[in-house]
Parts: structure tokens; C-alpha cells; sequence
């Protein structure tokens, strides 16, 4: 009797999830990846909650916490860089969790740690699928025709496949948010910390620490015109006139945009659906349930997701039923994730000197010793009382 066969599309933390988890449970496992060679680089993830004992049952949880970012503290600056707010950062879930590490970094650690026997072909995207009672056929662009037993779909936020395969289904909600990240050189003021800046205009700078000797920035501000559709130079010339007297190291991070070789822009959308399985393909990570930085977690529920499918398949002899459990799993965990509470955006992104003023204010409500415990339980994302799945 032959191992059944999936087909994973997308090479990231849920991707390399699945195909880890269900290379263990015995099936053969091709994974697809449109880029043409492994992706380093990303700025901060963390892995929290449930995650970290998924982390742990992979056998990576000492080498990721190795791969940590240096961070030890997220603290709301002026524009002197004086400290106005500290965030509480104690515990393994804080406002800098315990295993803090590189997105590039945390998908390399899997990456290397793959069971022996996933093939990864790079450069390749899939063109079409069709389905029959037995299997689902994909063809690529390439010219790959893979015969499987299932598709996973792990693409991120922007899956054309989703998009083909479950149309109608995808509802996108955009934040009006826009993010630039990028890598910039350290300079003898860096330190340890995340350094958190807003200014009038919804605008924000942050400045973060990592392990290889650089500074990872960001660039975050309000407005409903989506970034993400302009090519790099138009959306940092775009960016330079909006971030104009914005004071703090606005200047500075710009100028090491200019230079960046990684500079990513995104519009923050996030990824709703009634369902994330159709027949033999199913939804893992940003593809199914995109819950964008404003919600957090995003990393520790793509790593989650690989292993509640591996396990519900290894469970239940009928494919739909698998399916089903594995939502049935995660959906509870991206819920609480994706209901942003109200207001969130605008304390978060202040228009006004009175906005700013009164977002500090709330800020140091939420972190005073009376409010700590509360303000904890914001960062404690893929957090369950229920016990994972088992692996048959």
C-alpha cells in the first residue's frame, strides 16, 4: 500500500509546519515554493502559547530560543528617544516574548530540522488543479504534473491559489494600516530594547534589535490607500513625503530604506473565511486566516496549523472528517486573535498632539501595577487550555 501524497505550496513557517508534521505522520510530501531560493530575511516573529509546545515536540525549541533577536524589552519613546512607557516583557510571553527570533531565521531552523524525504522545488508556482474522486492533480508552471492526495495551501495573505480555488469565500478587511520594513545599519545608540515611536498624523517609527549585527526598522501609518501594489521606489517616495518632520530617527530609517536590500511594503488585510477546505485542499497560516501584526501570533498559528492538520489526518481515515477536525481545532485560536477590540487602530495610530497625549495616558493606565495583570493577557495569542491533538 503506496504513503499518500501532498502537495504543500509555500515555503515558509506553515509550510514547513505541514510538511514536517506530515512527513512524520508518513506521507510523501513536495513542497513548492515560488521564490527561487530559500527566503532569509523578515523581521521579529515570536512563538507563544500552544506554539511552543509544538516547538518543543519538533525537537527545535532550544535552537530557536539560541536564534533569539537579542531583544529584552519594548518600551514607547518621544522624540528625544526618552522612554515614556514600558511594556511588561516578564515571562515567556511578554511584550518581547522568551523565544523572540527572525522570521528567515525561525523558517531556516525548520527548514534544516525537515525529515528526511520532502522535496522542495524552488522557482515554481502552481497553474492549475483538478480534482477527481481519488486525488487531485496539480500542474505548474513549470510544467510539473504532481498527482497527490492533498493540496496544502500555505502562500501567505496574498494566495492566488486560495483566491482560485475558494473564490467567493475570501473575505479581506483592510486596517488602512501600511507597513515598510526593512534592515538598516546599527549604530553605537541601538540597544536591547524595541523602541516604539508615534507622532501626529498616525504615523509610527520602530527600531528593533536582531542577532546579526544590524537594526531591523519599521515604518507604520494610517491611511486607506493600500501601499503593497507600487513598485519599491514609488512606495518609499510615497512614504518620504508622508513621514516629512517627523521627527525621532524617521530620517535615518528612511535613508537605510534607500540602501536596504530587503525593504518589504504591506497593507495590512486581514484574511477571513467561512471554511479553509474544499474537497481535497485546505488552508494553513496567512492563507486561511491572515491575522496581521495588529492581532499578533501569526508565526506561532502557522507552526500550530501544521501540526492539528498532520495530527487530525493521522487520526481519521476519511479526508473530510480530517478536515474538519483540524478546523474545528484552530478556529477558537485565530478568533480570539482576529477580534480586534474596538478602537484599536486609532489608539494605536493617533492623529492629533490631543490623540498622542491621551494614547500615553492609556498606555500608562495599562502597564500601572493595578492594570499589569490585564495588559498581560493582550500578548497571550494561541493560548488553550485544550491539549493538542495526538499523532496517530
Amino acid at each position: 500500500m503506496r504513503n499518500p501524497h501532498v502537495v504543500v505550496s509555500g515555503a515558509s513557517i506553515a509550510g514547513l509546519s505541514a510538511a514536517h508534521w506530515l512527513r512524520s505522520t508518513g506521507w510523501e510530501v513536495t513542497v513548492i515554493e515560488r521564490a527561487p531560493a530559500f527566503r532569509d530575511g523578515g523581521q521579529n516573529v515570536d512563538v507563544r502559547g500552544v506554539a511552543r509546545e509544538v516547538l518543543a515536540r519538533m525537537g527545535l525549541f532550544e535552537a530557536v530560543k539560541a536564534l533569539n533577536t537579542t531583544e529584552t524589552a519594548a518600551v514607547f519613546v518621544d522624540e528625544r528617544g526618552d522612554v515614556t512607557v514600558e511594556l511588561p516583557s516578564d515571562g515567556p510571553d511578554g511584550a518581547t516574548a522568551e523565544l523572540e527570533i527572525l522570521r528567515g531565521d525561525f523558517a531556516r531552523a525548520i527548514l534544516g530540522h525537515l525529515p528526511e524525504g520532502v522535496e522542495i522545488v524552488y522557482g515554481d508556482t502552481i497553474s492549475d488543479t483538478s480534482e477527481d474522486e481519488d486525488s487531485i492533480t496539480v500542474t505548474t508552471t513549470a510544467g510539473r504534473i504532481l498527482r497527490a492526495d492533498l493540496l496544502v495551501i500555505a502562500e501567505g495573505v496574498r494566495s492566488a491559489t486560495r483566491d482560485r480555488l475558494f473564490d467567493g469565500l475570501v473575505d479581506r478587511r483592510a486596517l488602512g494600516i501600511n507597513m515598510v520594513f526593512g534592515t538598516i545599519p546599527r549604530t553605537e545608540d541601538d540597544d536591547d530594547r524595541w523602541r516604539w515611536y508615534s507622532t501626529v498624523g498616525g504615523r509610527q517609527v520602530h527600531l528593533r534589535p536582531d542577532n546579526h549585527g544590524t537594526t531591523r526598522a519599521i515604518l507604520a501609518y494610517a491611511d486607506a490607500v493600500d501601499l503593497a501594489p507600487l513598485d519599491r521606489d514609488r512606495a518609499l517616495t510615497r512614504v518620504r513625503a508622508r513621514y516629512a518632520g517627523a521627527g525621532w530617527e524617521a530620517e535615518r530609517v528612511l535613508d537605510g530604506f534607500d540602501a536596504s536590500e530587503d525593504v518589504y511594503v504591506d497593507g495590512l488585510s486581514q484574511i477571513r473565511m467561512p471554511t479553509w477546505h474544499r474537497g481535497r485542499v485546505c488552508l494553513v497560516g496567512d492563507a486561511a486566516w491572515c491575522v496581521t501584526p495588529m492581532g499578533g501570533g501569526g508565526a506561532s498559528l502557522a507552526l500550530t496549523s501544521g501540526y492539528v492538520l498532520a495530527a487530525s489526518l493521522s487520526t481519521h481515515s476519511n479526508p473530510e472528517a480530517a478536515l474538519t477536525a483540524y478546523e474545528s481545532w484552530m478556529r477558537p485560536l485565530v478568533d480570539s486573535v482576529q477580534k480586534l477590540p474596538p478602537g484599536v487602530v486609532r489608539l494605536a495610530y493617533p492623529r492629533t498632539r490631543l490623540g498622542l497625549v491621551l494614547r500615553t495616558l492609556v498606555m500608562r493606565a495599562l502597564t500601572s501595577s493595578f492594570l499589569t495583570p490585564v495588559t498581560a493577557r493582550l500578548t497571550r495569542v494561541a493560548d488553550t487550555d485544550r491539549p493538542l491533538p495526538p499523532l496517530a
